[in-house]
This record gives C-alpha cells, sequence and structure tokens, in this order.
C-alpha cells in the first residue's frame, strides 16, 4: 500500500523538455519596466497628438492635421518622462570619488566642486604622533637616536639609484648640447646647507591660513570633520583628530580601519557631507527627487561597486542611480569616440582603450602609483640634497599641502629648463611665527618625475599594507569562484614581476633551500629592481610589445599562464607597477590583438588626464619615450591634452555630467523599486559592460 494519497508524479522525459523561463524579455523585471515605460510614453504622445487635432491652436505648427513622425518626437526610452529641469542637468548629481579628492557637482555645473577624500575623527593621537613620530618619508636613525648623514639618509640603495640617475641625466644632456656646469650639485648643495629661514611677525603676514576652529570645551567639539577643514585642524590641537582616507591608492584603505563598517561609514560620510555643503541639500528628505551619476575605476572590485550602489540606494535615497567607467567618462567628456585613454592620479595610473563606447576589456590596467609618489620622492631628493627645511613630515598637515605646493611649483620634464634655480616658500604653522626659506634645486625637479618611468624608485614597501584584511575578493553566488574582474594586460604586469611558480612542492615564498619567506617580505616580494631591469629591455614577458617593429601575437599557452596568475592568492600579494610607456603599449596591443592598424590608431589617439600628469613637458617626455620605444610607430604616435581647453582634473566628471543628461543613457539607470526587489542582481542588465 502507498505510503501517502499525494499522486506520484512521473520522472520528466528529458528528450521533450522544454522551457520559456527567462528566454523573453517581458519576464525579466528592469527589462519589462523599460518596455511598459516607452509604451506610457508612447501612449501619452498619441494622446497629445489626438488633443491637438481635436482643438487645433492658432500657433501650434501640427494645427493642419499633419501626422506626428514618432521617430522625430524624441521619445524617451527611460522609465518617465523627464522634465526640462531634468534634461538640463539640474536633477542629477555627479560623483566621482578619488584616493586624494572627491570630484561632485551638478549635471548643469560647468564645472565641479573639489573635496579632499579626507575626514578627521576625534582620536588620541594625530596621525603624525603615531608609531612614535616617525616622519614620512623615514629617515635612517642610528641607535642613539641621531639622524645619519645625509648621503646615507634614505639607505644605500636609493642613494646609488639617485647618484647613478644624476650621471644619466649629466650624459644625456651633454649628448644633446646643453650646457652642464660640472659643479651644479654642490653648488646648490653648499646654499640649502647654510640658507637659514626668516622669520616673519603674524601681523606682517597677509597670507595667513583659516585654522580651522575646535572649541575648547572637548564636550562641544564635533565628533568629525570632512573635506578642506579636516586639513586644516592643528595638528596637537584640543581635543586630537586623526585624518583618515578611506581610499588609498585606488583601493578602499583597509590599512587604517579596524572594521568594514567603519571604513564604509568615512566613504558615506564624506560623500554625504559634500552634497550639503557644497551642493546646498541640507534636507536629506529632498535627496529622493535627484538622480545621482556614479563613476567607477575601469579595473573594478565588485564589492566596492555593489557598496557603493547600496549606500546611493538606501542611505541617500536617490531617485534612481547609474554607474560609469573612468575611461570611457573621460571620452565622453572629451567628445572622443576611440582613443586609449591614461588618468595620472594622485595614487594610482589607470589605462584603457575605448572604442565606440565601450572600454576594451582586455586593456585595462591598473598601475598603483601616482603624483604623490613623485611629491615624496621629490621631498626625499631635497633631503638628500641638504634641503634647508629638514624637519619636513609629510604625516603633518600643513607639510602634507606644503610639499603639494612646492611639486607643482618647481617639478618639470623639460630638459632645457634643468639649472641651478632659486626659489623660496612660506611655512605657515598653527600658533608659530610664518618661516621663508630660500632653496636652490638642480636635477631633482626632472629627477623626481622620471620615476613614473623608473619605479623602482618609488617607496612601494607599505602599499600592500593591510590589504584584504577587511574586504575579501568577491566569490560567484553558484560556485563559489572569485569573480572579479580581470584583464589580460593587468596580468601581463602581475606575470612580469610575480615570483616563480611554485616547484617541487615549494610555495612561491619558498627559498631555494625550501625555507619559507617571512609574511612581510612576502608582501614586498623586493621585485622592483627586477621589474626595472625589465623596463629597459627589449623585449618582456608574455605579449607585452618589443620596441622593433615585428608585431607578433600572443601565444595561447601564454595567454592562459597569465590568466592564471591573477588567481586571488598571488593577485593581492604583487603590487602592479610598470613604467608608464611600457604599460601604454601592452594596453595598447592588447586591445588590438596583434592588429597592427587597430594599434596605430590607438597611439595617434593617446589621452592623457588627470592631476598627476600636470607637470611642465609631461606630454612631451611621454611621447618621446614612446617613439623610442616603437621606433617604427614614431610618426603615428600622438599624446593629447583634453580638446576645449578643459582642466585635465575635470575631464572624467565632465563626462559623467554630459552622460547624465542623455536621453540614450536611460537604460542604465537603476530605479528605487527595481532595487528593491533585485538588488545588485539589476547591474547585469544595467551596466554597459559585462557584468
Amino acid at each position: 500500500m502507498d505510503l501517502t494519497t499525494w499522486p506520484q508524479i512521473s520522472t520528466i522525459n528529458q528528450k521533450n523538455y522544454y522551457t520559456e523561463y527567462l528566454k523573453r524579455d517581458d519576464q525579466i523585471l528592469p527589462l519589462r519596466l523599460i518596455q511598459e515605460a516607452r509604451r506610457s510614453v508612447l501612449a501619452d504622445k498619441m494622446i497629445s497628438r489626438d488633443r491637438d487635432r481635436n482643438f487645433p491652436q492658432a500657433n501650434d505648427p501640427d494645427a493642419d492635421g499633419q501626422d506626428v513622425d514618432m521617430d522625430d518626437e524624441g521619445i524617451d526610452d527611460g522609465a518617465e518622462v523627464e522634465s526640462d529641469q531634468d534634461i538640463s542637468g539640474s536633477k542629477v548629481i555627479v560623483i566621482h570619488p578619488g584616493s586624494q579628492n572627491l570630484r561632485i557637482g551638478l549635471a548643469s555645473d560647468a564645472l565641479p566642486k573639489t573635496v579632499p577624500m579626507a575626514i578627521a575623527r576625534r582620536w588620541k593621537n594625530s596621525e603624525s604622533e603615531e608609531d612614535g613620530g616617525e616622519p614620512s618619508p623615514k629617515r635612517r636613525r642610528l641607535d642613539d637616536g641621531t639622524q645619519v648623514e645625509h648621503s646615507k639618509m634614505f639607505g644605500d640603495d636609493f642613494a646609488k639609484q639617485y647618484n647613478q640617475m644624476c650621471a644619466d641625466l649629466k650624459i644625456h644632456m651633454r649628448a644633446n648640447k646643453r650646457r652642464v656646469l660640472p659643479n651644479s650639485k654642490e653648488l646648490i648643495v653648499n646654499y640649502n646647507k647654510r640658507a637659514p629661514p626668516d622669520e616673519i611677525p603674524t601681523h606682517n603676514d597677509p597670507m595667513q591660513i583659516d585654522w580651522t576652529e575646535i572649541p575648547k570645551d572637548p564636550k562641544n567639539a564635533p565628533g568629525f570633520v570632512c573635506g578642506k577643514e579636516a586639513l586644516r585642524i592643528p595638528d596637537n590641537s584640543n581635543p586630537r583628530y586623526k585624518l583618515f582616507w578611506p581610499m588609498k591608492h585606488g583601493w578602499l584603505n583597509e590599512a587604517d580601519y579596524k572594521s568594514k563598517r567603519d571604513l564604509y561609514e568615512d566613504f558615506s560620510t564624506i560623500i554625504e557631507e559634500a552634497i550639503k555643503s557644497q551642493l546646498g541639500l541640507r534636507k536629506k528628505r529632498d535627496w529622493g527627487q535627484y538622480s545621482c551619476v556614479f563613476v567607477i575605476p575601469d579595473l573594478y572590485e565588485r564589492d566596492y561597486v555593489t557598496s557603493s550602489l547600496d549606500m546611493l540606494m538606501r542611505d541617500f535615497g536617490f531617485k534612481q542611480v547609474s554607474l560609469i567607467q573612468e575611461s570611457l567618462a573621460a571620452t565622453f567628456g572629451a567628445g572622443l569616440i576611440t582613443c586609449c585613454v591614461v588618468d595620472v592620479g594622485s595614487q594610482k595610473t589607470s589605462i584603457c582603450c575605448v572604442e565606440e563606447g565601450l572600454c576594451i576589456e582586455n586593456s585595462r590596467l591598473n598601475l598603483k602609483y601616482g603624483g604623490a609618489d613623485v611629491t615624496e620622492t621629490f621631498i626625499k631628493m631635497m633631503l638628500f640634497d641638504h634641503f634647508p627645511y629638514e624637519e619636513i613630515d609629510l604625516r603633518r598637515r600643513y607639510d602634507f599641502l606644503l610639499a603639494e605646493e612646492l611639486k607643482a611649483k618647481v617639478c618639470t620634464m623639460n630638459e632645457q629648463d634643468i639649472s641651478p634655480q632659486l626659489f623660496d616658500f612660506h611655512l605657515r604653522a598653527f600658533g608659530q611665527d610664518t618661516r621663508k626659506y630660500n632653496f636652490k634645486t638642480y636635477d631633482e625637479v626632472l629627477l623626481a618625475p622620471q620615476g613614473y618611468y623608473e619605479p623602482a624608485l618609488f617607496d612601494t614597501s607599505e602599499k600592500l599594507k593591510g590589504r584584504r584584511k577587511l574586504i575579501g575578493p568577491s566569490r560567484d553566488l553558484y560556485d563559489d569562484s572569485y569573480n572579479d574582474p580581470t584583464s589580460a594586460a593587468q596580468s601581463t604586469v602581475i606575470e612580469l614581476i610575480a615570483p616563480p611558480l611554485p616547484t617541487n612542492g615549494h610555495t612561491n615564498g619558498d627559498g631555494a633551500n625550501g625555507t619559507s619567506t617571512p609574511a612581510g617580505e612576502k608582501k614586498s616580494m623586493n621585485l622592483l629592481p627586477k621589474l626595472a631591469e625589465a623596463g629597459r629591455a627589449s623585449a618582456s614577458a608574455v605579449g607585452t610589445p618589443a620596441p622593433d617593429d615585428d608585431d607578433t601575437a600572443m601565444p595561447a599557452e601564454d595567454e592562459k599562464a597569465a590568466e592564471s596568475v591573477m588567481a586571488p592568492s598571488l593577485r593581492d600579494d604583487v603590487l602592479p607597477v610598470m613604467p608608464l610607456d611600457q604599460a601604454i603599449l601592452t594596453s595598447i596591443y592588447q586591445a588590438a590583438r596583434g592588429d597592427e592598424r587597430k594599434m596605430r590608431e590607438y597611439v595617434e589617439k593617446i589621452m592623457v588626464i588627470g592631476g598627476g600628469a600636470q607637470i611642465p613637458g609631461f606630454h612631451v617626455f611621454l611621447e618621446q619615450r614612446l617613439k623610442e620605444r616603437r621606433p617604427g610607430w614614431a610618426k603615428d604616435i600622438l599624446i593629447g591634452a583634453p580638446p576645449r581647453e578643459l582642466d585635465p582634473q575635470f575631464v572624467i566628471w565632465k563626462g559623467g555630467s554630459i552622460f547624465g543628461k542623455l536621453r540614450s543613457s536611460s537604460d542604465s539607470w537603476i530605479g528605487r523599486m527595481e532595487y528593491d526587489r533585485l538588488g545588485a542582481r539589476l547591474l547585469a542588465y544595467k551596466c554597459m559592460w559585462a557584468w
């Protein structure tokens, strides 16, 4: 007898099995909403046309009864009929977060507002007082605490490399028939040694800094301060405030936080305060009337994108949100269709080839160096040559701003400007009289920016500190595999500097004798000397183009090997750095996939943007380096700046504002109702790239 009265269902015949589940657009919520909106708009247009026919007006151009061509009416493909204010961008907020600065503004604005991506929170010590007050850049000290001589201040390796670069530059200048004084370096060193500062009383200094006032009563002191005001809090304030940067080196800054929640809270707070202070939207309940265009990196991390989307939709309550990649936004801002975008930021440099409104996935590169590394290297070189302000510490807020000012003022990549030159600056510290310093420079102003082409010059020892401490790599929901996006170009960089693959049962950190490498050494890898040698070589590993004219395709087995090194266990332990000129050619090679016509098309349209590329002569120097690597393309290589005299720092934001005003971009908007139902799964239908 059967144990149940429920009927038994026979097995499905697999030969005749068929289903239409999720095979039609009307079965997918995001696509169905778009279709319904289109029908609704079309119905409204037809009702309006019939009304005009029945009640013609004297000034109506269609009063004669002619049919209106619906294709010419500019029917919106979006979810709603937009008003004139929405079309003009006055109800669209464009947000572009970076490691150092946040660009934010309405799409109707000509230029964005720039806010430091920093927040100061009440803390027991300021950032300059932690770790025993050790200055940055770090300088060697003897056992008794006294500082070593200047020639060994930053170690023998730095001294050797710096002296070698000075000698190479002198030889290069003589070969180009430029005048070189034999004792130029000695002249500036001797001058800087005996250049005491001049003190200026406070009442005689018209350029005094407006410091952020902190109430003397700690109970009335704010819990946090954001933006420019945070950078102007005195380091010795009472109570103390510590400066936090939620983004660092193009990643979320896991090293300085103890929990993931605190990290995302600071990230959200900075953007929220910027909307209130810079855009004047003080009441959060009004934000539901606004749409938001959020700019994300080309080579993004899924957790960052999904968390940011959740913040914009749930915490901020925007009406709808759209995501756009940085390089694609740059082409919108510059008005280009096909180009190779080189974005040199403060702490990262990204490269990507764009064609017909799409980022070429295999061409995406994210290198972990930028303008901040040039600033630190410049200060190290000046201290090496007896900079008169020897107490400079980039962890102090006013010294950090001073160093950025000096870099922008004196650094250059024009060889004809290399000569002993006299400069001055004013040091303004809280509670102290202003001090005026005079100093001389020689080749430091050019050698520091040359770190873009000699990455071994930059200090990268702590850039992987705290990596994956709070946020792990994204995993697929079904097979639990890692699904953060990768690219063949990024794989090439990792393959070039990665340690040898495990052999004979040893791990990547094992030495030849079978001993394990300490954890700290394993993360740093000490691979920059190897990278520098590879950068000078005529050819490089795994598909990186050689400097001759032979264009050979990457073998299939080598391409698979390049992809295999992107496993998270290795990818997160290797810092991607490569000479800038070599990285650009690598990106172009992967975008063209061996097609010489395509490669020439990209090298003719290289657009350099970002604040880190604003050094005088940067474009000319980069163009010359590329021509030296590819002499056969010397007539084709062209480095261009953004058109329309647009500031290179604002090109990406400007592209986001243009994108936010386009009717054709409506398919990428994520509404609140569909996000509440589907969450981040919507990105598979709403992104303009393969999510």
